[in-house]
């Protein structure tokens, strides 16, 4: 033991820097592989999204029970979006995003659903059609299905993931990243506080354009949120952006 002591205790900074290298070969190696797993998915959702058409993307809180005023006004946002020829996606789990995929199913549109594996998510809803769900590993990948396929964003009453996803798509917008495309909030007593934050902070510091406030539109009514996408297409060609 004493002799095992004291070769570890005579150990060169040369035989230090082989491990550190031979970890950074085996992390690497790992990163490698990680890299292929990502364009694995990219490649599983490209296939899925790819056959799906005229899109518009439901989000909203996970955590909204049948009962909620806002699972009910998502069912008829759907239901809209499908009068006027749309199909609906969304994130694929339960509350405002199930009573999407609700809508579009009684109204016979197609109902598509692109979900999260997530350690305390629940499953998928019920409401997705066979063969239009696919499960992301990775949220940045899921994101992208979302704003390459969808024509249009119509975002519920939700939390950081509904806020992350309405941010998202409104700089690719500003920053012409993409194409022009409706983006409407429903539930102007609910978006009213960050709206005005938006209207008086970020406009008074100059941060952002009088102009960008026109990249969305807040709306209570179901009829109108589909009515404005519809218009939007009056005048624009539909097509997957990027």
């Amino acid at each position: 033991m004493e002799n095992n002591i004291n070769d570890h205790s005579q150990r060169t900074d040369y035989d230090v820097q082989q491990d550190q290298l031979l970890k950074g070969l085996l992390s690497a190696q790992e990163d490698v592989w990680r890299v292929f797993r990502i364009m694995a998915e990219f490649v599983e959702g490209y296939s899925m999204m790819s056959r799906q058409k005229n899109l518009v993307s439901v989000f909203g809180s996970a955590r909204l029970k049948p009962d909620h005023p806002y699972y009910q006004l998502a069912v008829q946002v759907s239901k809209e979006l499908v009068n006027h020829g749309f199909n609906v996606l969304t994130g694929g789990g339960p509350g405002i995003m199930e009573a999407a995929n609700k809508g579009a199913q009684e109204q016979k549109g197609d109902s598509v659903g692109i979900a999260i594996e997530l350690p305390l998510e629940q499953s998928s809803n019920n409401f997705i059609d066979k063969g239009r769900l696919k499960t992301f590993r990775h949220f940045f990948v899921r994101k992208v299905m979302f704003l390459k396929y969808a024509h249009g964003f119509v975002v519920m009453p939700g939390g950081f993931g509904t806020l992350d996803e309405l941010f998202e798509a409104i700089t690719l917008v500003q920053t012409k990243k993409t194409d022009p495309f409706p983006i409407v909030l429903i539930g102007s007593d609910y978006w009213k506080g960050l709206v005005d934050w938006i209207k008086t902070v970020l406009i008074n510091e100059r941060v952002i354009s009088p102009d960008d406030l026109d990249l969305f539109h807040v709306t209570d009514d179901p009829i109108e949120a589909a009515q404005i996408i519809a218009d939007f297409y009056r005048k624009h060609v539909m097509r997957t952006n990027f």
